[in-house]
């Protein structure tokens, strides 16, 4: 069993940064990894994904603003959040799947899912 564990999250001005953490129970670079959030009442959706070559996709509304990155030492997956805004607000989850990364950043996509950690944006 594949476990994540995301840390954080925290309220930030509009404006401002905040970096994300994913610390997976499995060696990253074997798995597609990504990076979701969702708001009450609406669906996940993708914010982004590093696949087992480095590849990275953005979903449009966070393209330039956001940065997947990662310590290959530690083993830990970084989102990077700059000039946030309101918007952004959400509870984010890290998320891995043993296969090649889609394009499309659907939350079906992936398989295992930490606990997730709330950015407020205000």
């Amino acid at each position: 069993q594949v476990q994540l564990v995301e840390s954080g999250g925290g309220s930030v001005q509009a404006g401002g940064s905040l970096r994300l953490s994913c610390e997976p129970s499995v060696t990253y670079s074997s798995y597609c990894m990504g990076w979701l959030r969702q708001i009450p009442g609406k669906e996940r959706e993708g914010v982004g994904s590093r696949d087992q070559d480095a590849t990275q996709v953005y979903a449009d509304s966070v393209k330039g603003r956001f940065l997947i990155s990662r310590d290959a030492a530690k083993n830990i997956l970084y989102l990077q959040m700059n000039s946030l805004k309101p918007e952004d607000t959400a509870m984010y989850y890290c998320a891995a799947a043993p296969w090649v990364c889609k394009d499309d950043l659907r939350a079906s996509d992936f398989d295992y899912w930490g606990q997730g950690t709330q950015v407020t944006v205000s």
